[in-house]
């Protein structure tokens, strides 16, 4: 491993390049999860059951990492099981439990209020600093996101399903808090081993919860529809495993540490507006003249909060792992 500390004037501008970088490929591949899970929900898999394959199987795959560094927690373990119940299962179980009760947009808008309340920790909890862009930047965000999820078409009030949306925004905060202190203090953790220890947690609470001994595993078998086409369900459970999982996790916390939660947490709205799109192109539905004015409103918010400075120390002073 070498020392990836980085000095010198133009060092801050590359790691925020690159950290840009890295958060928009992680919003493009979190944004496509919705996609190819489709398909299979549309083919007869219970949405939970689909969740639970794709966190089980990106632990899987991510076994070896957390075999190999399993030190990590026993140095430590409310990192990597705070990351597990907040980023990975937190986030996921309150989400589908919302939306079991509001509109899938409603409850997508609410989760990713996650920037703004991140802001509000870092300023009031942490108290650093908040710069102007970044707060300009989340509010531009989230107001475009309303119109790519079209929220006044599904206009409701459950105060239940609010409340579980809420709870999946806090666990979004928390994914930012934590994949970010991960790489603070003289015992900084990698973030490969982060996502391999949190998806290893959040696979054992969702099994718990999703129970998927009762899935329909014949179905993984055979080819489901998707755009007019059949298309292997393994391929499809492979993409979100690999790519919608593992990649996006993985080069989320990268970014989140080479950037700041704040300017991070923004950019991961693109998210919503990549799963729009991939859902128009790939499964032909349909995109509005709100949810395009939506997009660039989001993307318009992701441009001006990566302008700030990052809050607290600056990024070339702290010292990020190489292992990834």
């Amino acid at each position: 491993m070498h020392d990836s500390r980085r000095r010198g004037p133009a060092a801050p501008r590359s790691t925020r390049s690159t950290g840009l970088v890295l958060a928009l490929l992680s919003a493009l591949a979190f944004g496509g999860s919705g996609t190819a899970a489709k398909p299979l929900i549309s083919a007869g898999l219970d949405p939970l059951h689909v969740v639970w394959l794709r966190v089980a199987g990106a632990a899987l795959v991510l076994l070896p990492v957390a075999v190999r560094h399993r030190g990590v927690l026993r140095r430590r373990p409310g990192l990597m099981v705070g990351f597990g119940l907040l980023a990975v299962a937190g986030v996921q179980a309150f989400y589908f439990a919302a939306i079991a009760r509001i509109p899938v947009g409603v409850a997508l808008l609410i989760e990713y209020l996650g920037p703004p309340l991140l802001l509000g920790w870092v300023r009031l909890v942490q108290r650093r600093p908040v710069s102007r862009a970044a707060a300009l930047g989340a509010l531009l965000a989230v107001s475009g996101l309303a119109c790519v999820v079209e929220v006044w078409a599904g206009l409701g009030f459950d105060a239940v399903g609010v409340l579980l949306a809420l709870g999946a925004a806090c666990c979004q905060v928390g994914y930012f808090v934590l994949g970010d202190a991960g790489g603070d203090g003289e015992d900084p953790v990698d973030p490969l081993t982060v996502s391999a220890y949190g998806l290893l947690v959040g696979a054992v609470v969702l099994t718990a919860v999703a129970r998927p001994w009762e899935m329909r595993w014949t179905l993984l078998g055979g080819s489901v529809a998707m755009g007019g086409s059949q298309v292997p369900a393994l391929l499809l459970v492979g993409w979100v495993v690999l790519v919608a999982t593992v990649l996006a996790y993985l080069t989320g916390v990268v970014s989140v540490r080479r950037l700041s939660p704040p300017v991070a947490g923004v950019v991961s709205c693109l998210e919503a507006v990549v799963a729009t799109v991939a859902a128009w192109v790939l499964l032909g539905e349909r995109l509005g003249v709100p949810q395009v004015v939506g997009g660039l409103m989001v993307l318009a918010g992701a441009l001006i909060a990566q302008t700030s400075a990052p809050a607290g120390e600056p990024v070339s002073e702290r010292s990020l792992p190489a292992a990834v």
